[in-house]
Order: structure tokens, then sequence, then C-alpha cells
């Protein structure tokens, strides 16, 4: 019998009886290294098709082995199998492979947790050989469902556990690292795969306090290599460093449902690390890709909790600024706009709950602050655009009365986005931080009867104007008799300003005068213009500001005289106007207008201590309101102020004259409003009408043929065409004639300059109105005109 037995084997095939040689009597000694070695060799030097047939006589052992719980022989067939393939992996692996994934499969299903690590670590193996041929046939979905459920393995024990979801992690890094790089083999970035390999590698990260920061010292790393959080997060970062622009989708959509499906948003500890984690490791070019995913998930969740909502924009906001210039994408106006949409929903939820409202504010902020961070990554020409787009959102208006039924809170909200995007901008020149699209309805805001959006607007031009850090040093009014104490940055002007200021000046200084009329007045407002008017003599301190300011502190103080403002306010109108005028004298190095005022609060000082800053805008020591101030005794009962303690045109004149300024133009008071041309208030759509500017109509009809000039400044209606037919005409030429020599004495006396800037003015809209109405004419034509047919005439008729 035993003569029987070694005649049959002996009729194996050759490397059937390599194959047996290698195992041992005893599996406590390991595979027969000699007999491996004779093996190796004969399948490199064989034909393929015998390292198949190996594969598959190892495959019938393993069977055999596992089915009768012999574990030690079915981990020498698999070192066999690993051995195997490290050492023929130049050859065709095609047809050994699948003998091999198949043992790899078996050890998979055993639910010996030994078995399934062993196995594990060969596919790893596996993975980590390149293959010369294309696999058409092979399939992962097995490994990559496998793989993903040891990952959320909870075996009792707890070293077992972590040594299943580390084999797990490995098994699924595998995977990843074999199919990406072959496009002939699975598709793994199908949802399919991504919805079960991206939900286990979240879990492992989820559940560790590991951080992302990198704080770890030295003597952490090996403790590092073996957490499964760890691992899950290397494997996560090498997923999406792989990631090609059709599949970043393909990753981050599991990620926002796992988020979702866990209540992983609040708190968003997690989600910011992840995110962060993201953008860190995805390709610089598609960063805002993930941006983009962010922000149709907050559509998505329009309608959720408050909570959510700000947690989402907050790893939004994180995103962006690890982003950097690649955030916004394409299409920029559509961020914002996205964001502005979502600010202006919920402003307009209107919740009874306390506790819910604070919430939404909370998260207005916040997508306040992000649209602020987005424009920080754009180029200074958007940010402008972007300003203009912010602006256009405000609710239209058309004359005063309106104003108070706008939705104030969601016109505080965008004027506090509008001032997040301007502390992005970097001013160069003030004609291209300041377009007419732009100033016009700025300027046309700050005249909103709300004290606190007047002090934002401020704040914005503060922004704008301020180009050397100068503004939080002239946040508050005061009197020094050197400037050197506030230490300002004073640097040359540029010619462009100055050309700016002679298109654009006159509407900033009659703003300024409207601003400081209104009684809604606080001492924030008023400090935030005199901040305002010291930037523009600090910015633009030429020749022609310095007379043009000037101008306006005197119309400024005749206004006060003439007004029946509250005392409070004509006091505090009186000491900025003095402040201002030393400041302007030292920015501007005009010495004797400095002294001049510093002499002008001397006098102050022993006669009116109350126009002066320190007592107007003392906050100290004085009652909560204005009217309990009005009427406590800290201000005098009479209004009447010594002429001493005022600025006179003729003494101002002379300290200009003296420092070689012409002061011929310092005599014209800001009298009329300024065309603005752009969204004016009480201008409807298209800007000012004649009436707010007036109108001159020159006409041929005197006698001695002189042009006859009259300024109108009634806007015609209906029931002013009946009062004229009633009214007496004699009454009439009287008026007219007044008219006539109103406009007479202002061409005697006015300065040429104002009036060619008038001239212009009136010009330039009328032709503007003018191309309107041919443009509409010629398109009523265009539309009513009849299809015109050639005539053919006969020859007789043509010469």
């Amino acid at each position: 019998m035993a003569g029987f037995c070694v005649c049959c084997s002996a009729l194996k095939p050759r490397y059937k009886r390599l194959v047996d040689n290698i195992f041992p009597a005893n599996p406590q000694d390991g595979l027969v290294k000699s007999n491996m070695e004779k093996l190796t060799f004969y399948a490199l030097s064989s034909r393929p098709e015998k390292l198949d047939r190996i594969g598959q006589y190892l495959e019938r052992k393993l069977s055999t082995d596992i089915s009768r719980h012999r574990n030690q022989y079915v981990f020498i067939s698999m070192e066999i199998l690993d051995q195997l393939l490290v050492s023929c992996h130049a050859h065709s692996l095609n047809l050994f492979v699948e003998s091999f994934l198949k043992m790899v499969q078996k050890l998979l299903e055993c639910g010996d947790p030994k078995m399934q690590i062993r196995a594990t670590q060969s596919f790893v193996k596996f993975a980590n050989v390149e293959e010369d041929a294309p696999s058409y046939h092979r399939r992962y979905d097995f490994f990559v469902s496998k793989f993903s459920s040891l990952c959320h393995n909870n075996h009792q024990d707890v070293q077992t556990c972590r040594k299943l979801r580390q084999a797990g992690l490995k098994g699924l890094q595998g995977v990843v690292r074999k199919t990406i790089s072959d496009d002939l083999q699975v598709n793994i970035w199908e949802a399919v795969h991504m919805d079960k390999i991206v939900p286990s590698l979240l879990f492992n990260m989820q559940e560790s306090n590991h951080g992302s920061d990198g704080d770890h010292g030295e003597a952490d790393t090996p403790q590092e290599d073996d957490d499964p959080a760890h691992l899950a997060e290397v494997v996560f970062r090498d997923l999406i460093c792989r990631a090609s622009y059709g599949n970043i989708k393909s990753v981050l959509s599991p990620v926002l449902t796992h988020l979702d499906n866990h209540n992983l948003w609040v708190p968003n500890d997690f989600a910011i690390r992840l995110f962060k984690i993201i953008m860190f490791s995805v390709q610089s070019q598609y960063g805002y890709l993930v941006v983009q995913m962010l922000l149709s998930h907050v559509d998505k969740n329009a309608k959720s909790d408050p909570r959510i909502k700000t947690c989402i924009v907050t790893v939004l906001y994180e995103a962006v600024l690890i982003s950097a210039g690649n955030s916004t994408g394409p299409s920029v106006l559509e961020v914002f706009n996205n964001l502005l949409r979502h600010l202006r929903i919920s402003i307009d939820r209107k919740s009874s709950d306390e506790h819910q409202r604070n919430e939404e504010i909370k998260f207005e902020e916040v997508v306040v602050n992000t649209i602020g961070e987005f424009a920080n990554n754009l180029p200074d020409y958007q940010k402008i655009e972007i300003m203009m787009f912010v602006l256009g959102k405000f609710p239209q208006f058309t004359n005063e009365e309106e104003i108070g039924k706008m939705d104030k809170q969601l016109s505080f909200n965008l004027l506090r986005t509008l001032l997040k995007v301007a502390t992005k901008y970097k001013t160069v020149s003030l004609s291209q931080a300041f377009p007419p699209e732009f100033l016009h309805p700025l300027l046309r805001i700050s005249l909103i009867d709300d004290p606190g959006m007047r002090i934002i607007v401020q704040e914005i031009l503060h922004t704008l104007l301020d180009r050397h850090g100068n503004s939080f040093k002239l946040k508050h009014i005061s009197l020094p008799e050197d400037i050197s104490s506030l230490h300002l940055t004073i640097k040359t002007n540029d010619r462009h300003d100055l050309l700016f200021m002679k298109k654009s000046g006159m509407q900033l200084y009659w703003h300024i005068l409207e601003n400081l009329q209104l009684e809604s007045n606080k001492v924030d407002n008023f400090e935030a213009i005199y901040c305002t008017m010291c930037l523009l003599g600090i910015e633009v301190g030429q020749d022609e500001v310095i007379i043009e300011l000037v101008r306006l502190a005197l119309d400024i103080q005749q206004m006060t005289l003439s007004s029946s403002l509250p005392k409070t306010h004509i006091c505090a109108i009186h000491s900025l106007v003095v402040a201002f005028l030393n400041m302007l004298g030292q920015v501007t190095q005009v010495n004797a207008l400095s002294l001049h005022a510093l002499r002008v609060a001397e006098n102050r000082e022993n006669e009116a201590p109350y126009l002066l800053p320190d007592f107007a805008f003392n906050r100290k020591n004085r009652p909560n309101s204005w009217s309990e101030l009005q009427e406590s005794d800290l201000y005098p009962k009479d209004t009447e102020i010594k002429e001493s303690c005022l600025f006179h045109q003729d003494r101002l004149a002379e300290c200009l004259r003296s420092a070689g300024l012409d002061v011929t133009r310092l005599s014209t008071p800001f009298s009329a409003r300024p065309n603005l041309g752009y969204g004016v208030v009480g201008s409807g759509e298209g800007g000012t009408s004649v009436s707010d500017v007036g109108s001159i109509n020159i006409d041929f009809e005197n006698t001695d043929g002189s042009p006859r000039i009259s300024k109108k400044t009634d806007e015609i209606t209906v029931e002013s065409l009946k009062k004229m037919l009633a009214e007496d005409s004699s009454a009439g030429k009287a008026e007219e004639e007044r008219h006539r020599r109103e406009i007479v004495h202002m061409f005697r006396s006015a300065p040429f300059e104002e009036i060619v800037a008038r001239s212009e003015a009136i010009s330039n809209h009328f032709h503007s109105k003018l191309n309107e109405i041919l443009e509409i004419v010629s398109q009523d034509r265009i539309a009513t005109e009849p299809q015109t047919q050639e005539i053919v005439y006969p020859k007789l008729f043509v010469y």
C-alpha cells in the first residue's frame, strides 16, 4: 500500500509536487524555504499557464484546510501566494490573480478575526503590485463592501476591534489605489462605492480626538500609525488628492449626507475639521467646487433650523479662508447673489420665538462675514463691482417719506455687508474706488433717517478714503495744539484725486451738510462726519480742496446759526467746525488757519465753553437722553453766540491768502443741490429732475434783442399751470423780473468756474434726457414704420 501511494505521488504533475513539498509535516515550523525557492524558479521559467495552475491548486488546498480548520496550513498557503505574487509580478498575472482574490475572499468570509486580518494583509500586498496588462473582467464590489463593514466592527475585545477596523481601512486604501490607476477596471467613483467608502472613513475619523493641525509630538507618531482615526484620515486625504474635476462631487455628496444623517452640523467642530482636510487635500484649481457644493447645501437647508444653517455657513467661511483666490469660481456674482438671498430669507422670516430670532441673527452675522471673506479673494476691480451689486439689492424708494417704510433690518445688514467688502478693498485712486454708479447711491443712503445706518455709511467712506491708516486716529473729535501726538500718516496727494474732487467733491460736501442738519444725529454721527471731513483734507489736501473744505465749514456754521436744531446739536456742530479747521490747517500746513482756530477756541473757553469738543462730546456725567440734556443746566438758556466765538469769512480769507491760496471761491456758498445723476433721493429712477438743480432758460424776448434769462425752480404740474393762469400778469412780470436780476447778478459776481460747472451740469443733464427721448422715438418709429419695397421703374424713365 505504501508503495502504491509513492507511485501515485510520482504521477502528480511537477507543479503539484513542488507545492506539496513546501508544506512541512509540522505546521509550526512554517514553510520550507528551499522548496519555496524551487517553486518560484519553476513558476518564473515555465510558461504563464503553469502559474495559473499553481494558483488553482493552492486554492483547492486552502479551501480544504479552511473547512478542516487547519489554520496554520491556511497561513502557509497565503504566504506562498504572497511570495509568488511579489516574485512573478512581471509576468502576466491576470489568471493567477483571479485565484488569489478568490482565496482572499474566502478568508474574509470567515468569522475568525485572524483570518480576516491575514486576508487584508495579502490584499494590500496585491494592491501595491503594478500590473502591465489591463484587466477587463475583475470586480471589487465584494471587497469594498467587506472592508467597509470591517471599518464599522464593534468586537467586544478592544484590541481586536481596533485591529479589524485598521484592516478594513487598509483594505479600502488598497482598493482605491488599485482601481484609480486603471481606467479599464471598475469605476470606484460611482455612488454605489463612494456611499460605502466615505461613511466608513468618516465613522472612524469622528470617533477620535486626533487633530488635523499637526501639533502632535514625535513621541506620538508610533501610536498614531496604529490609530484607526489617523489611518482613516490618511486614506481620506489620499482619496481627495486623487479626485479629478468630475469626481469631486462623488466624494463630497456622501460627506454632506453623512453629516446630515448623523446630526454632525451642530456643533460643527468635526465638520470644520473635516472640510479643512478637504480644502488642504483637494487640488487647488478644484477648490471652488467644494465651495459651490456647500452653497448648494445651504440652499437645501434654507428652511432648516437656523443653527444648522449657521454651522454650514461657518464651515463655508472656513473653507473660503483656506481656498484663497480659487474659492469663488467662474460665477462670482452667483455666489454673492446666493448668500444675499439667504440673508434676505432670514430677515423676512418673522419668528415670535426670541431664541429662534437670536439664532437667525447669528446666521445673518455669519453670512455677512462669509461675503466679506469671499470678496477678499477677488481682485480689487471686482470688489467695487460687488459693492455696486450689493447696493442694487437695497429697496427702491423715490422720496423721503418712503425711506421709513423700508425694511430697515435688511438695509442694515446690506450696509454691514457693504462695509465688510469695503474693508477688503485697498484704495489706490479715489476715482476707481468711487465710480459714480457706486458713490451716488451710497450718498443717497447716507440721508436715511436711521442714525445707525448713517454711521455705517460714513464708516464705508472712511474705509475707502483712508489709504494710510488714519481713520482710527480720528474717531473722536479733539482740539490738539500739535497733531504730531496723533501720529498721522500724511503723504503727497495724487493729481488724479484732485480731478476726482473737482468732479464729485460737490456731492460729498452737500451730503455732509445735509447729514449735519438731521435731528436724529447722535454723538457717533457727528464724530463719524468729522472723521470723513478730516480724511478728505488728509488724502486730497491740495489748494482747491482746502478752499472747498473751508467753504464747507463756513456753510456748516451758517446753517447752525439759522437752523432750529436742538441746543445739543448746535453746540456739537460748532465744536466740530473748530476742531476740523484746526485739523485742516495742520495737516495741510496752513499754520495761520490752525492758529486762528485755536484762538477762536480760546475765546470759547472763556465765553462759551459749551461750544468746545471737551464739553459737547463728553460722554461722562451727562443725562442719557437728548431731551434731558437740553433741559439741564449744562447748556445756557440764551443760544445767541458772540462774534468772537465764531469764524468769519474775511478772517479765514486772510489766513488762506497768507499761505498763497486763491480765496475767490470762498465767498460762494453751497446753495444749490448737486446733480447726482444716479439714484438721487427724489429722482425716481433716472437721476435728478430739472427741479432739483434749477433750470436756466434763455430766450430773446427783450425789445433790445438782449437775451432774457429766467430761473425756474418749480416743477411744472397741472396745479402750477392753473395757478399761473389765475395770477395777475403784473405780479408774474415782477416775479420774472426778480428772477432775471438774480441770474444777472449771479453771472456778474459769481466766479467763472462756478458758472461753467452749473452750465455743464445742466447741459449734461439736458443731453442725457434728449438722448433718451431720441432713442425711444427711434425705437417706436422702427416698430411702427411699414416695410418699404423697392420700386422698379421702366427703362424709359431711367436717364
